[in-house]
């Protein structure tokens, strides 16, 4: 019997997960490679994003998801100024459309500066935060809206990526990088950075690219997970339970 053959126990893996498939297609494609049903992920992303996604599967790596979502997230995000959604993504529709004046490098940057460090947050409506038993996207799909309580986010380091040029026209595209907490939404961000340039925005892109110890770089591709070879290129990346633990400490 070949290792690729032999019944699997537990490890952690790194997918780079592509834009379209939900995290949820991620876990089903690994718990079909695998032949095990404890298989879950620490840290969604929506269909619309890519990049990072850690899987646990087994009871042993699945009892490590918590801490491993404690660590610092790292994100490349792209915002389409002087547009708004109902949902702060592409995923919703539009419903606010203005033009942009010229935001000059100066004016970018100070506004990002003051996003910088702790910050009180505002969980969007679009989200799967539970209120009386239910998520408030249910919620937020019936148009019906609940006050929700600012939650204290850290944002570690936010910056401008590209060509530091002057910005203007309805759907100008600002990227920009952020490490930041455990629980902070990067569509609430965009959403926060395009009221205070005073246009709007929405957050059209979004990529993870690091969470705690683990980058993208070491991620195998979520595509790789359909091809014949799939097991074998996932077992081939597997990260021990023990190794992972002993990060963790």
């Amino acid at each position: 019997m070949s290792c690729s053959d032999q019944p699997f126990e537990a490890g952690i893996f790194l997918i780079d997960k592509p834009i379209g498939p939900t995290s949820f297609a991620m876990v089903s494609r690994v718990r079909r490679q695998l032949k095990i049903k404890k298989v879950g992920h620490a840290g969604t992303l929506d269909p619309f994003a890519s990049g990072l996604l850690i899987l646990c599967a087994g009871r042993p790596a699945t009892r490590m998801i918590s801490g491993i979502m404690e660590g610092t997230k790292e994100y490349l995000a792209t915002l389409s100024l002087g547009i708004e959604t109902t949902t702060l993504d592409p995923e919703g529709d539009i419903v606010s459309r203005q033009p942009v004046s010229p935001l000059s490098p100066a004016q970018i940057e100070a506004c990002l500066a003051g996003f910088r460090g702790e910050q009180q947050q505002v969980p969007p409506m679009y989200s799967a935060l539970k209120h009386k038993g239910k998520p408030l996207y249910t919620y937020a799909r019936r148009g019906v809206e609940i006050e929700r309580a600012p939650r204290l986010v850290m944002i570690e380091a936010l910056e401008r990526t590209g060509p530091e040029t002057e910005l203007s026209g309805t759907g100008a595209e600002l990227t920009i990088r952020v490490v930041c907490s455990k629980g902070t939404y990067i569509r609430t961000l965009a959403a926060d950075i395009g009221r205070t340039l005073g246009c709007g925005a929405y957050l059209t892109a979004l990529r993870r690219t690091r969470s705690g110890f683990f980058s993208v770089d070491q991620a195998l591709s979520g595509d790789d997970l359909l091809l014949p070879d799939g097991r074998e290129r996932l077992l081939a990346g597997a990260l021990s339970v023990a190794d992972v633990g002993n990060l963790l400490q």
